[in-house]
């Protein structure tokens, strides 16, 4: 999994039949390079061409690298794998705004590649099929969240804050489920951060603890239209990017604490769709290792406020899970998006297969030639 924030690629492995978990194995993280990541940054939003054409097969041989190391760390072979779940990197996307539309998204993922170059069957290409039925797309990660949550409390909120903040809130139920996209998760504090200080991120919400939020600032963005739009709804990571244009009239620490307090308001924005409270947000991603951003949560919701890793899953590897969790479901042709969570016409399934080419072939690559290449991108 490579998500908006563009800060690298988390492998986990997993046991499961698409309808529950069974077991979970070792997790592996690798970073971007910077010069990999300033690329991706920079192509966000933009349409295809033959620039990505080139990201693309550099993003698929890092996965590759990354696979495996993961397979060293659990002392595995690439046979004992049966099933990659390869997100790819998101570029852009449109997704429909009224009945009817059809939206469009971009991710960068070499499917057919990975396969050979892992020698392990890789499903990609996850959104496809429901952005041509008239979905949002995203999220697609609701359905994990349901199978993880299964013994849990209801009604409950799981968070995901990547560089968009994704909400699933389940019912009692098993069919009471309601997924979207909230707003801007770490995107705006991150670009705020590097843009002003070169480091990658607001480490420990420190920066935002120092500032002060300017309400006024808050109220204007909350007029937004995304907001008064009913869920399912998804958004792309630079829908949001005039807040920083907005920010630059303030401190750069009250830039950081207001950019985190729209994160969180988009959140109780968010709620106002719940059909009942949910008593407890379980949150996940970076967004989790956020101190003061949490504690604003708890704040502002006035609600119970945990970190997933509370509950003993592994916040950071999430999303990773999940992908493998959603490649056994395709696999299996069962759905992977629904009414409640993207706005899908009825329950689907998607996602495309693609076997390797040579089972033996397995040419992995070392980061120093990876870098290098990274550098020829124009």
């Amino acid at each position: 999994m490579s998500g908006t924030s563009a800060d690298g690629i988390d492998a986990a492995l997993i046991q499961t039949d698409g309808t529950k978990v069974n077991a979970f194995g070792p997790t592996h993280y690798i970073p971007y390079p910077k010069t990999l990541r300033d690329q991706i940054i920079k192509a966000y939003g933009r349409p295809p061409g033959s620039q990505e054409i080139v990201l693309e097969r550099i993003i698929t041989e890092l996965h590759a690298e990354v696979v495996s190391a993961l397979l060293e760390k659990a002392h595995m072979k690439p046979p004992e794998v049966d099933l990659i779940g390869f997100h790819g990197q998101t570029l852009f996307h449109k997704p429909p705004r009224q009945k009817g539309e059809i939206g469009e998204t971009h991710i960068i993922a070499d499917g057919p590649l990975l396969a050979s170059l892992t020698g392990i069957p890789v499903i990609d290409q996850f959104r496809l099929n429901d952005v041509a039925h008239g979905g949002q797309g995203a999220p697609l990660v609701p359905i994990f969240h349901q199978a993880l949550s299964f013994e849990l409390p209801k009604p409950i909120a799981i968070l995901n804050i990547g560089g968009v903040a994704n909400v699933t809130w389940i019912g009692p139920g098993n069919d009471e489920m309601l997924a979207f996209d909230t707003g801007p998760g770490n995107g705006l504090i991150d670009d705020w951060v590097r843009e002003n200080r070169g480091v990658s991120r607001d480490e420990g919400g420190k920066i935002a603890a120092m500032g002060r939020v300017n309400e006024m600032l808050l109220t204007r963005w909350l007029s937004h239209t995304y907001f008064m739009q009913k869920p399912p709804k998804a958004l792309d990571r630079i829908t949001f990017k005039d807040c920083l244009e907005d920010v630059r009239s303030l401190s750069f620490e009250d830039g950081v604490a207001t950019l985190t307090a729209f994160t969180v308001a988009c959140l109780e924005r968010a709620a106002e769709y719940f059909p009942h409270k949910a008593p407890l947000w379980l949150v996940a991603g970076g967004g989790a290792h956020n101190p003061t951003l949490l504690k604003m949560m708890e704040e502002r919701l006035n609600t119970q406020v945990q970190k997933a890793l509370d509950k003993g899953w592994d916040g950071d590897a999430l999303e990773a899970q999940a992908f493998g969790f959603l490649a056994v479901r395709s696999l299996r042709n069962l759905p992977l998006t629904f009414p409640g969570t993207t706005g899908a016409p009825i329950p689907l399934s998607g996602g495309r297969e693609s076997r390797p080419f040579h089972k033996d072939l397995s040419p992995f690559f070392k980061a120093s030639s990876i870098k290098a290449t990274v550098s020829s991108i124009p």
